[in-house]
This record gives structure tokens, sequence and C-alpha cells, in this order.
């Protein structure tokens, strides 16, 4: 499988490490209460098919990128920086 990184280009997966749901560059602020950090740590989809994902550059450019890829056909549609995402 190949990512398409948007500082190096397409690069192999072994370059990469997966870090888990996207949904985790949306960090609750600091005076969130607990239910909203339960929900941000411990409730996360599982999804077959389409999905957003985490993944870090380790072995390239050190970039952290949201990946949407299909979790059954391993198809990866697109990749930005998680900077970009993260911005409100």
């Amino acid at each position: 499988m190949l990512i398409p990184c948007p500082l190096c280009g397409p690069r192999d997966l072994r370059e990469f490490t997966p870090r888990g749901a996207a949904v985790t560059v949306h960090r609750p602020g600091e005076a969130a209460g607990p239910e909203a950090w339960h929900e941000y740590l411990h409730l996360r989809d599982n999804p077959a098919g389409p999905s957003r994902e985490l993944w870090w550059h380790g072995a390239g450019c050190g970039a952290w990128l949201v990946v949407e890829r299909d979790t059954l056909t391993h198809a990866v549609s697109r990749a930005i920086l998680a900077e970009e995402e993260a911005r409100p």
C-alpha cells in the first residue's frame, strides 16, 4: 500500500506508523469535563469501509498525516497534514 505523503510524495506503508482514528486530532478543551474526555478517549467507531486515520511518517519526514482509506480494500483516497486538519 502506498500512502501519498503531502511532503514526500507516494511512500511505502512501511515508512509509517498508524495511530488510530483521526478524531484524536480534535482534543477536548482545557475546561472540558470528564464526560468529554471519556468520549474522546474511549468511545470510537471501528468502521468497515471508509475511515479517517492518523498516521506518523516516522521513517520519512516525521509529519503527522490524516489518511483517508477504505479499511476493506486498503485503498487510500488522500492524505493531508494533521496540522491542516486541526486548524479551527
